[in-house]
């Protein structure tokens, strides 16, 4: 049996500090063999959240990998952001990851985020050509045996339920993938926990999604997945504060943003726990 933390959309600068608190307790007393962290580990990526992130995740003092998100993007400087986007977070990266000893399972990063896109919303996904390829060439080199689980940031969902892109060249994405049978992608972004099966011309591929640890709740309170990897199979339990079932945590579809549902066909989990404003951006 294998265990890993998968949590999500941290956001220092607008964390919720009792349920990091909690995290670092279920940590220390539970010591999962590794954490998966799938993105938006700050806020705005200001210097400051990206190192009271290091110190948060430091303190963990277990095996973790990292993966970039949007918000982990440099906001408020625009020459940086074009000319060397991940600065910032290489610098954290380097500090933090340490390798993981996942008996016949490998995770694999696979970058969704971009500093510029040919659309408004920037904060959407796109998997990139090169992107995709360096995942899939690190697929293929593990050793023979050896499963892959897929981690990034975007749920790599090309079409909502408003027919909108997500995360564009998802589909293509998700097809290699199921082409290499990988056992999940994890991801983050919409801050509601899922768990999906998406099919494509080369079979099914699921899809695992973390809520968030931050105060940028959507339909559910803050959470992460304890995920259990046993005979060939991963089991999930979305951990809260709140002790609500995991089927009433976790949304049937893919939302377009991590936004409180106000419309119609929404996407909200069972629990309805809907916040009646946004959340403060600043």
């Amino acid at each position: 049996m294998t265990r890993i933390f998968h949590i999500s959309d941290i956001h220092f600068g607008l964390e919720d500090p009792r349920a990091l608190a909690w995290l670092v307790d279920c940590v220390a007393q539970e010591r999962p063999d590794a954490v998966a962290i799938t993105g938006d580990l700050t806020m705005r990526a200001r210097h400051r959240e990206f190192a009271a992130a290091c110190q948060w995740i430091r303190a963990l003092d277990v095996p973790v990998t990292v993966e970039v998100g949007n918000h982990d993007l440099p906001y408020f400087n625009p020459i940086e952001r074009f000319f060397d986007p991940y600065r910032r977070f290489r610098a954290i990266e380097h500090v933090l990851e340490r390798p993981l000893n996942l008996p016949g399972v490998a995770i694999v990063p696979l970058k969704t985020t971009a500093r510029a896109q040919w659309r408004f919303n920037w904060s959407k996904g796109h998997v990139g050509n090169h992107a995709l390829a360096d995942c899939l060439a690190r697929i293929d080199a593990l050793p023979a045996g050896t499963r892959a689980i897929v981690a990034c940031h975007h749920p790599l969902v090309e079409a909502g339920t408003r027919g909108k892109a997500l995360t564009r060249n998802g589909n293509k994405a998700l097809a290699e993938l199921a082409r290499r049978q990988v056992m999940a992608v994890l991801s983050g972004h919409v801050h509601d926990a899922f768990d999906l099966i998406r099919p494509t011309p080369h079979g099914p591929v699921r899809m695992i999604g973390a809520g968030t640890l931050s105060l940028r709740t959507r339909s559910t309170p803050p959470s992460f997945n304890d995920l259990v990897l046993r005979n060939g199979d991963i089991e999930v339990t979305v951990r809260n504060l709140e002790a609500v079932p995991t089927p009433a945590m976790q949304i049937e579809d893919v939302p377009e943003n991590a936004l409180p549902p106000r419309e119609p066909g929404e996407p909200v989990a069972p629990i309805a726990a809907i916040s009646p404003v946004d959340p403060p951006m600043h």
